[in-house]
């Protein structure tokens, strides 16, 4: 007889990704005037207006701050699902 019982706590919820959460966290709060989390998550779009915002008024240092504590409020599967699986480019 086959072992069909089914382990919640043994089975990944999603597929093995690294979340970059932390790292996207420190890089916008630490140099978010550059939007180099933007181009760290993959929104390259996203990260050349926010580049140039910053090097034309320095908005772009107050954004790159707000989501900063934004991403590190989130939990992990929060900002997985948003960010990474959703690909939310804004706040």
């Amino acid at each position: 007889m086959e072992n069909t019982k089914y382990e919640a706590w043994n089975t990944p919820s999603r597929p093995r990704e690294e979340n970059k959460k932390i790292s996207a966290g420190i890089l916008a709060i630490l140099v978010g005037i550059l939007g180099i989390h933007k181009f760290y998550l993959g929104y390259t779009k996203e990260g050349v207006i926010h580049l140039l915002l910053g090097l034309m008024c320095g908005v772009g240092g107050l954004i790159g701050l707000i989501e900063g504590i934004i991403y590190l409020t989130k939990t992990d599967e929060e900002f997985y699902q948003t960010y990474q699986v959703g690909y939310r480019g804004w706040f």
